[in-house]
């Protein structure tokens, strides 16, 4: 009778359990996002967020980072179509940082050294901010929202105070201004998730080997990422470089995506990109663990704030520990350094062959 009573409760504990998963609200989240494409890590981060069930995302709001803004919209919107989601709003943010301009940034160039990565401003890549640059997958039929993206964001904080994550995977620019709007934008968001700064990666790397504090999202608009990261945040996590450069996007990996039958799958398939030695999946790491934190296996608390001083460490990362910290604020960040590889790689696989969740 003991043992029937207690297979009863537990029977009863399970169906609370599940009753209680498939009541509870998805977790609403806005994509702030450098969207270069067509592929790359920012259209495939932004696919596992849209791809997760569990999910809502309220908006993709874009910034100039990787490629212009204007190409950036352009390819964000024609993924949405591809994968059948032009239900969720496209919003164009800040085409140019708030303080750094390309001329001095070549001027610094001659005086400190060459980058390997400008993003918009790369030569090799480099084209008019007015102009889209090549469309492989062909140009999008829908329009992005009216609204711009800082007013949006403010505006989906204030809709659902202490509700909503906000990504971030491209500079920082959108989030600054929503600030200069808004001081209590910050306050009002349940949290700040981003990828960016570098602490100490080890890599051979040439973009990190002799400048391992930088790291292009905070460089590339450092005053915003100091607004940011100063604000009255609840809680902000950070995947950096250095964990960022424990990941690859093998072949293997591709191959498994190409194997499922997902519109994202196939858009994946079709646009990925892979470079001839390092192959990081920067911005969907930050995605996946976001979704299941329990992909990190090592996370430590730091102050980080970013240079501003316009000599050679401009725009690199600064932290400190609780002990060693400034008297001068600088944001308290859950820094990610170490991950379960083999669960994250199975995560990405698993949301981009997915069937894409039904518009809400």
């Amino acid at each position: 009778m003991k043992a029937a009573c207690i297979q009863l409760w537990l029977f009863a504990l399970l169906l609370v359990n599940c009753f209680c998963a498939w009541a509870q609200e998805p977790r609403k989240i806005i994509i702030d996002q450098d969207g270069a494409g067509p592929g790359g890590t920012d259209q495939q981060s932004i696919l596992l967020l849209i791809q997760s069930p569990d999910t809502q995302v309220l908006g993709i709001t874009l910034v100039t980072g990787d490629q212009w803004l204007k190409a950036e919209v352009a390819h964000t919107l024609r993924m949405l179509e591809l994968i059948g989601r032009t239900d969720i709003p496209v919003l164009s943010g800040a085409e140019y940082p708030l303080v750094r301009r390309k001329q001095e940034t070549e001027l610094w160039e001659r005086n400190y050294g060459y980058f390997a990565w400008l993003g918009a401003w790369t030569p090799k890549l480099y084209h008019p901010p007015d102009e889209l640059g090549e469309m492989p997958e062909g140009k999008p039929d829908t329009k992005p929202g009216n609204e711009d993206a800082a007013h949006f964001l403010i505006r989906m904080v204030r809709k659902f105070p202490h509700d909503v994550t906000i990504y971030e995977g491209g500079p920082m620019t959108n989030l600054a201004l929503a600030l200069s709007i808004d001081p209590e934008f910050a306050g009002l968001a349940k949290e700040l998730v981003f990828m960016g700064a570098s602490l100490s990666p080890v890599t051979a790397d040439p973009e990190f080997v002799n400048t391992p504090r930088r790291e292009f999202n905070l460089w590339f608009d450092p005053e915003a990422a100091h607004n940011v990261l100063g604000a009255a945040w609840k809680r902000i996590v950070c995947t950096p470089v250095d964990i960022s450069v424990k990941t690859e996007f093998t072949p293997q990996l591709l191959d498994r995506i190409r194997s499922g039958r997902s519109l994202a799958a196939r858009y994946v398939g079709q646009y990925a990109r892979r470079n001839a030695q390092y192959n990081y999946l920067w911005d969907e790491l930050a995605a996946a663990a976001w979704l299941d934190p329990h992909l990190i296996t090592k996370t430590e608390s730091r102050f980080m704030d970013i240079d501003l001083a316009h000599g050679a460490g401009y725009g690199n990362t600064l932290t400190w520990t609780a002990q060693d910290r400034p008297k001068v604020p600088a944001g308290q960040v859950e820094v990610q350094f170490d991950l379960d590889t083999e669960r994250f790689y199975n995560l990405f696989v698993q949301l981009l062959t997915a069937a894409t969740p039904p518009r809400p």
